[in-house]
């Protein structure tokens, strides 16, 4: 429904336009995990950031703000208006899948890092597109660092770490319209898939309705800031609710926590309900396309914000 690095990219970009308080992005984040803190993976990134290197070791929240602000190579407006344009397109949010990279430099540690998180972040500088890094999410759970069993209930920290890229990455465009319309189409198509086998009456759910509802009010706390034009806000709620259906026909009945990312979902789940591998496999191909759709109408929508910070 959410991640990390949209929280991020988000009010870090917000910040950095003037339209936006630190606390605000730290706020953000807070809704994550209690302890933010941001480590350099390589020399080069720390080099382009300001991170300590060669002794390593967790900075705090503090530092990543000023992490953020060195690396898009322009000092944040602290009040008054921005510069239109100065920073549009240096702060981007990619949601990797396997089998769809783009945007991720291939063959590296950050590329694998962040196909296995799902998420991260990437920020250019407009002036030296060579200093380019990425940040990928990694949340901390108590008893991780002992030999205790790590406790779902207790995230303690979200750290963030960054890469050095080997240059700007090429980032697709998603038009924020297109995705829109596309959203509206495969949800009528999924549907009326799902409709002929019955998912509904052999999901073994009482209510999917209430269901859908509940994974949507557990992301409803994560704010945006108030730019954000209200049809890239539109096409966000539209993609959630459709996640949330996916999520509860694929028989993911457990609700996400706050701080979690469980109501993600993953291609290849079996729905709930199926009864036969024909059933399963109609499913499976009715929902199969919302995913990449969903995933590309979010990405519309979070450019969009971004872009609408240096619109005045």
């Amino acid at each position: 429904m959410w991640c990390p690095s949209v929280s991020l990219s988000l009010w870090a970009n917000a910040w950095l336009a003037g339209k936006a308080a630190p606390d605000d992005v730290l706020d953000a984040l807070s809704l994550w995990a209690p302890k933010q803190s941001v480590t350099a993976y390589d020399a080069v990134a720390a080099g382009h950031t300001g991170l300590p290197w060669p002794d390593v070791h967790d900075a705090g929240t503090v530092s990543l703000l000023q992490t953020l602000r060195a690396a898009v190579g322009r000092p944040a407006v602290p009040s008054g208006p921005a510069v239109p344009g100065r920073l549009r397109g240096t702060i981007n949010v990619v949601l990797p899948v396997p089998g769809d990279v783009r945007g991720l430099a291939p063959g590296t540690q950050f590329e694998r890092d962040a196909l296995a998180a799902g998420e991260a972040v990437i920020i250019t500088n407009p002036d030296d597109p060579g200093a380019a890094v990425g940040l990928v999410p990694e949340f901390t759970y108590a008893g991780e660092e002992t030999d205790d069993e790590p406790d779902d209930d207790e995230l303690c920290a979200l750290s963030w770490i960054v890469y050095s890229l080997p240059g700007a990455p090429v980032l697709n465009h998603h038009e924020l319209g297109d995705t829109e319309y596309a959203l509206r189409s495969a949800v009528r198509s999924a549907a009326d898939a799902l409709g002929t086998i019955g998912l509904a009456g052999a999901s073994g759910v009482d209510d999917p309705r209430g269901l859908v509802e509940q994974l949507l009010e557990s992301t409803r706390h994560h704010s945006i800031p108030d730019h954000a034009p209200s049809r890239a806000l539109r096409v966000l709620e539209n993609a959630a609710h459709v996640d949330a259906i996916i999520a509860v026909s694929a028989g993911l009945s457990r609700l996400p926590d706050t701080d979690h990312l469980s109501a993600r979902v993953v291609a290849g789940l079996e729905p709930a309900g199926t009864q036969s591998s024909s059933q399963a496999q109609i499913a499976s191909d009715a929902l199969r396309p919302l995913n990449g759709v969903v995933r590309s109408a979010r990405m519309a929508a979070v450019s969009a914000i971004l872009h609408s910070a240096w619109n005045d």
